[in-house]
């Protein structure tokens, strides 16, 4: 997938304002669960904004709990119901885990994409073994959300994105605030006059295949989020960051 460089990721936002006004700012990747609880706060946010949904591209992920056969097409309908939508851009399987067996799941999943209920299927927090057997059962892995930020990033996933042609959807890219006491993200961000928060965004985003979905609430931090693009970060300070020992997974399976 085409996706953009910044994304909004919306788990904890339940005020539909906050999506209206992402989208009034210029975001049209909006990232969604189940397990968020949020998809009709998401979709009340869509619908009222003033930018066509042709232009959006939207995101929903089937929790653990739907991953069964014969539950991922009322499981998917149910999400569509509460976004208000036809039918969601991107699918993702949440975790390989519960009810999830690729031989059943993948298929089916493949069924809902094939009868126009998503037009992309992805996948996330899969590791690269599981990633390889998830290419047996699909016709292309759309995309594959991970948790990726300085203090925690897997170069095997990366690798993986890179070999088959996909993009990584990074979460979490300020490690849920942690970068702001990380000395060596403070001293960068120092040195360019700008904050913490955008020199993250700005190194996950070097990376030609990787996009990334910070969640923000106010006007002003949704706006900085993406215009962190534009910082230039040198080979020098990159390498600084891939430097920092990662130690610090906030989702771990």
């Amino acid at each position: 997938m085409d996706l953009p460089p910044v994304g909004l990721g919306t788990m904890g936002i339940e005020d539909e304002a906050v999506v209206r006004t992402a989208i009034d700012c210029g975001y049209r990747h909006l990232d969604t669960a189940q397990i968020y609880e949020n998809e009709r706060t998401v979709g009340a946010g869509i619908a009222t904004a003033e930018t066509d949904r042709a232009d959006l591209t939207v995101a929903t992920k089937l929790w653990i709990d739907a991953l069964g056969a014969t539950a991922v097409r009322p499981a998917t309908e149910a999400s569509l119901d509460r976004l208000g939508l036809d039918a969601v851009d991107l699918l993702y399987v949440h975790r390989p885990r519960g009810d999830y067996d690729p031989e059943t799941t993948l298929p089916a999943v493949e069924a809902v994409c094939e009868a126009g209920l998503t037009e992309h299927v992805g996948l996330s927090n899969f590791d690269p073994d599981q990633l390889a057997v998830a290419r047996d059962y699909l016709d292309g892995i759309a995309a594959h959300q991970v948790e990726f930020h300085p203090l925690f990033w897997r170069e095997s996933l990366l690798a993986d994105a890179r070999k088959h042609g996909y993009p990584l959807v990074a979460y979490a890219p300020l490690a849920g605030g942690r970068v702001f006491e990380e000395a060596t993200i403070v001293d960068i961000a120092d040195q360019h006059n700008t904050s913490p928060a955008a020199v993250s965004i700005a190194w996950v985003t070097s990376y030609e295949n990787v996009v990334t979905i910070p969640k923000a609430s106010s006007r002003s931090h949704l706006e900085a989020n993406l215009t962190a693009i534009d910082l230039e970060l040198t080979d020098d300070e990159i390498a600084r960051i891939e430097g920092i020992e990662r130690e610090e997974e906030l989702f771990p399976e």
